[in-house]
């Protein structure tokens, strides 16, 4: 027999990855009563395995309007957050192989300028001078000042445990290791009975989702990354090639990019690559190789150094590469809450967007404006015949 759980939160967040630990804690420093459900731990699944680059992406216009906004929250947030949150203002270095992808960084330069981004060309000699690590010939690229990296994981539990407002009634109430079974009318199911009645629910837990609702037109992308031992001062920035841009929007495949990462902790962090074509968690010798022989090639001495761990991610992508942010009452129909939202779909880009996205969603639940128009992320954009699953 199913039981009704104690008190009735304003707004159910399933998912404490960082994107509904972000929104969860934006709606409750707007005043309302959040509870956030998790089957796992705060800050696990995606969240964890991710790269926690924090990066202005140009491809659309909607990408650059969210992960613009979304990076100029981050750098607000900065400096609040403590060493265990690994934030550093490390900049991102696209590197240009040929004279072709220079006049594209060229292009790109302007263009991010032109929007307000501080970011500059490095010729060839300032390329070296940037990262002696880098083969001798690279013709130059183009470094975004700004962009940043951090330990999400540790970023999502902290914002869930943060006093947000005065106008806040509670704490935000985390229930992990708790699954919900599915969503209706009466309120989040949990295993076991449980019934949690709500005024809204949130859906942002990615992939997982497609559990309480099949509708949603989500992909699963598969990466690999990989990180090093500790060797401080091997690399000094994100490292892109700008070859990259386009192996990220591949639709279908496997693709492999040049993408490394300095940790604080002097680790090196190796990526990376994308296939649409498993779900098997397991680490693939074959794409790591591929990915590993990418990264030598624009850096010979990372065979070098000592791998200590591989580990797989699966990315929820959806079909047009930009998220869903809004009402889900779309897909929610005949197994739904009345309000039904959803935050989810953020590929790579999920730690970049998370605080755009949050503030986006309170918004919208709000009656409110936000700082950039919604409509590109609303999930009511996919018809009947956009739905399906690619």
């Amino acid at each position: 027999m199913s039981e009704v759980a104690a008190g009735h939160p304003d707004v159910v967040v399933i998912g404490a990855g960082i994107v509904g630990a972000a929104c969860a804690h934006e709606l409750a420093a707007q005043g309302l009563d959040v509870m956030v459900i998790e089957r796992a731990g705060a800050g696990g699944g995606v969240t964890a395995a991710g790269m926690g680059h924090i990066v202005v992406m140009d491809d659309t216009p909607a990408e650059f309007a969210l992960s613009a906004w979304s990076r100029s929250l981050w750098l607000e947030l900065a400096p609040r957050l403590d060493a265990s949150h690994a934030f550093v203002r490390c900049g991102t270095l696209w590197i240009a192989a040929d004279e072709e992808e220079l006049t594209l960084a060229h292009e790109r330069q302007r263009a991010l300028q032109g929007a307000g981004v501080a970011c500059s060309m490095l010729d060839a000699r300032q390329l070296r001078e940037a990262e002696p690590g880098l083969r001798d010939d690279l013709v130059g690229g183009m470094i975004v000042h700004d962009d940043a990296v951090a330990y999400a994981p540790t970023v999502a539990a902290w914002l869930l445990a943060q006093p947000t407002h005065d106008r806040m009634k509670r704490p935000i109430r985390c229930r992990t290791n708790t699954h919900a079974t599915h969503v209706d009318h009466a309120g989040v199911h949990l295993a076991g009975g449980e019934i949690v009645a709500t005024g809204a629910v949130l859906m942002a837990n990615g992939l997982q989702a497609a559990e309480l609702m099949p509708r949603l037109p989500l992909q699963a992308k598969k990466g690999h990354l990989l990180i090093t031992d500790r060797y401080p001062g091997t690399i000094r920035h994100q490292i892109l090639e700008l070859g990259y841009i386009k192996s990220a929007h591949n639709t279908s495949g496997t693709s492999v990019a040049f993408n490394v990462q300095p940790r604080p902790t002097g680790q090196v962090l190796i990526g990376s690559s994308r296939q649409l074509d498993s779900t098997d968690p397991a680490v693939e010798p074959a794409i790591l190789a591929r990915m590993l022989q990418r990264a030598a090639h624009f850096m010979p001495q990372l065979p070098a150094l000592n791998a200590i761990r591989a580990w797989t991610g699966f990315r929820p992508a959806t079909l047009d590469g930009m998220p869903l942010i809004g009402p889900a009452a779309h897909f929610a129909q005949d197994h739904g809450h009345p309000s039904m939202w959803l935050a989810m779909g953020h590929e790579g880009l999920g730690v970049t967007t998370a605080l755009g996205t949050a503030k986006l969603i309170a918004a919208q639940m709000l009656g409110r404006s936000a700082a950039i128009d919604a409509t590109p992320y609303l999930p009511a954009r996919f018809t009947d015949e956009g739905t399906a699953h690619a």
